[in-house]
């Protein structure tokens, strides 16, 4: 496993953005706290802001922004644009890629333009019904973690998941369901790093799930046939690359029995907690946790000077 790490945070003021005001700050601030340990072990000086509104203040001497504000406002376009107005570089996606991959209507979008394989969707707004028969699932298409995801069964099950997502804008996703093993795909630049099976222990990957220790198993690399792996990390790119992304993300996708894939969705600030699923891929791949911060960082910087 990589511990020699290049140099390139050695000495560099890094302002690190953790928190942020939306549902997933708690979150946030956990993987905040790993992050911040990770830049300081790379040489870093670290400034830890918790940023809770728009007029957030940055040391003077800032060089770079090392955002892992997770959700709204950190992942959806807002942080970035005013970190470009203020002229500091940040790490992760720009504003319209952030954008694109924040909004799940907009990531299917992108997906059905490219051939990236999805579950049939369309949208609905209030007073409008789904133009599908159950299964299918419902999410607000602007929240992250799961946050107003809901499996519709039966019919009778619909009026609440629509009440609770449509706590969270004017329009939801429906999705037909897509029943599979859950994977996901870590990218760094253009490189998939090894798949992870996610079993959870009771029903689907929601925020709980995910975020309590030992609700879900996790095997890196997911047990696939080399050749199932690599396709598989290949959708991942093109997802990737459909949403013309170019720093980070980790790409969520289902595989049916019979070999064919669902592409979820794309997060562009992953979790980075010690649960987290990045950060697992990467020591597969030879990368320990502070080595993923500084790649990070360096893809970061790179895309910034292009």
């Amino acid at each position: 496993m990589r511990q020699m790490y290049s140099g390139i945070l050695k000495g560099k003021s890094v302002a690190l953005l953790k928190g942020g005001p939306g549902k997933e700050r708690e979150v946030s601030l956990r993987s905040g706290t790993a992050v911040a340990k990770a830049l300081q072990i790379c040489g870093a000086k670290v400034h830890e802001i918790d940023v809770t509104s728009p007029d957030f203040d940055l040391p003077d001497d800032t060089e770079l922004a090392f955002n892992i504000i997770h959700g709204t406002f950190g992942e959806d376009g807002q942080i970035q644009e005013i970190l470009s107005q203020r002229g500091i570089a940040y790490t992760g996606e720009g504003i319209n890629g952030s954008r694109a991959a924040f909004d799940k209507i907009r990531t299917k979008e992108c997906f059905d333009r490219a051939g990236v394989p999805t579950s049939t969707w369309h949208s609905i707004r209030v007073g409008q019904s789904p133009r599908m028969a159950p299964p299918y699932v419902v999410k607000a298409p602007q929240q992250g973690s799961s946050v107003g995801v809901h499996i519709v069964r039966k019919p009778e099950s619909l009026a609440a998941a629509l009440e609770d997502c449509f706590k969270y804008g004017d329009e939801v996703l429906v999705e037909a369901f897509f029943s599979g093993r859950e994977l996901t795909v870590g990218i760094l630049g253009n490189a998939a790093l090894p798949v992870v099976e996610i079993v959870p222990k009771d029903g689907f990957y929601d925020y709980d799930n995910k975020y309590t220790s030992g609700a879900s198993e996790y095997f890196v690399p997911a047990p696939l046939s080399s050749e199932l792996a690599l396709r598989i990390q290949e959708t991942a790119l093109a997802a990737h690359h459909a949403l013309d992304l170019e720093v980070y993300s980790r790409v969520d996708i289902l595989l049916a029995p019979d070999g064919s894939m669902s592409v979820l969705e794309i997060n562009t600030i992953p979790g980075m907690t010690e649960l987290s699923l990045l950060p697992k891929a990467a020591a597969v791949a030879g990368l320990d946790y502070p080595s993923l911060c500084e790649e990070i960082a360096g893809l970061s910087m790179a895309k910034k000077q292009r």
